[in-house]
């Protein structure tokens, strides 16, 4: 039984929900969200409520109800509020600046690399090496945030390239033992 799939989600004020088919469509003053639902599951909307039940008798469906109450939820927020991630690039001469919607990005190769920024998010530099990516659907701005540090991942030595902010980065020691010969 899925703890997650029991609850339900509350709609807030200015959000519409609409479903049609398998279809549930969530419009908000951010945008708007569409989302497929499976044929394991059954929404169903109650005034303010939402509510997902499992219908499937398969080993996947007590999986793929907990999922897609997940999946509606943070569609509510992001239609709702949006989502964020902050990645810093750390490195002497590493360099980024944002221009219509592409990145354009200095990172020690021979080279600029120039991302374009996917329809629906958007991207601008905060403080000095800090690029903020925000959108919608928190999957779209995870995964683009996940592709542009992969770009650069940090190297445990000197600390250099993209991390997320706040987070923590393991330093190794250099070559001592070489050093004290």
């Amino acid at each position: 039984m899925s703890r997650i799939g029991k609850k339900t989600i509350e709609i807030p004020d200015g959000i519409e929900v609409s479903y049609l088919k398998n279809n549930l469509k969530i419009k908000g003053p951010k945008g708007v969200l569409e989302l497929d639902i499976n044929r394991e599951v059954d929404v169903e909307i109650k005034e303010k409520e939402i509510s997902v039940k499992k219908i499937g008798k398969t080993k996947k469906a007590p999986a793929i109800w907990g999922l897609t109450r997940a999946l509606i939820s943070n569609m509510i927020v992001g239609v709702k509020n949006g989502y964020e991630k902050k990645l810093e690039l750390q490195g002497v001469g590493f360099r980024m600046s944002v221009q219509g919607g592409k990145i354009n990005l200095a990172l020690g190769f021979s080279h600029p690399v120039e991302v374009l920024v996917p329809q629906g998010l958007e991207a601008k530099i905060i403080e000095n090496n800090t690029l903020l990516i925000s959108g919608v659907d928190k999957q779209v701005v995870g995964q683009f945030s996940a592709d542009i540090k992969k770009l650069k991942p940090v190297e445990p030595y000197k600390g250099k390239g993209f991390r997320y902010s706040g987070e923590y980065v393991r330093r190794k020691a250099g070559k001592k033992a070489a050093a004290e010969k």
